[in-house]
This record gives C-alpha cells, structure tokens and sequence, in this order.
C-alpha cells in the first residue's frame, strides 16, 4: 500500500496513487485496473487520504522494485490470512490520560498493518468480503 502527497502534476487522486505506485514499489498499474476510491480518510494532523483500490493481478507476477529511500520492505498477506479473526486485533489509542480511539491491526509474524493503513484495509475487507 504506497501513498504520498499529491503533485501538480496529478490530475485526480487515482493518478497521485498510481504515480506512487511507481514511485515507491516499482509497480506500474494501468488505470483500467483501477476499481475506484474509498471514502476518505482524515489522519490526526487532519491530512485526508483518498485510498484508491486497484487489481494488480496475481502477486508471483509482479516485479517489485522498492524505492530504498521510501520503503523499508515489501510483504504480502492472503485474503484468507487477512479474514482470519486470529491474525487481526485493535490498538487502542490514549489522548493524556484518556481513552481516544481503537484502531484495527492485522497481524503476520514481524509485520504489522496498523494505523490508517488497516483502517483503508478494514474498509477493503467489508467491500470485498460481506
């Protein structure tokens, strides 16, 4: 899941998203593999994102090729890893002294999806898998 700002050069959100697609993993997407924007999301500092969903085909097909100075490591989780209630759980978020708010988190191993990355993911999921 690559994001970033949007350039000037980008005439909607589905281009800023392809841009760092390619930017960030190598992947270029065809925007008729794009199958449309979720709801927007607004993070604490009040920056919306506008996740943008695309098929990218079967993984073994894909030739990434990470930005060393964007992306750290690259992984893949199933859909069928992701449904299973034992790979999933909720981070829940203090303000001071106070409860905040809960935000969902899957989890495989080391690797955690977390933040608005597994709220764009949640949402996803309810889209995908009634």
């Amino acid at each position: 899941m690559s994001g970033g700002k949007s350039d000037l050069s980008d005439r909607d959100v589905v281009a800023t998203a392809l841009r760092e697609a390619r930017e960030e993993l190598g992947v270029n997407v065809a925007t008729d593999r794009v199958w449309g924007v979720l709801k927007p999301l607004r993070d604490m500092s009040g920056m919306t994102i506008a996740p943008v969903l695309a098929n990218l085909g079967p993984v073994e097909e894909l030739s990434f090729k990470p930005n060393p100075g964007e992306v750290e490591e690259i992984f893949t989780l199933s859909l069928s890893h992701l449904c299973n209630p034992q790979n999933r759980g909720y981070t829940h978020f203090r303000t001071g002294d106070k409860y905040g708010y809960t935000l969902p988190v899957f989890c495989n191993g080391k690797h955690r999806v977390w933040g608005l990355t597994a709220v764009a993911l949640d949402q996803t999921l309810k889209l995908i898998v009634p």
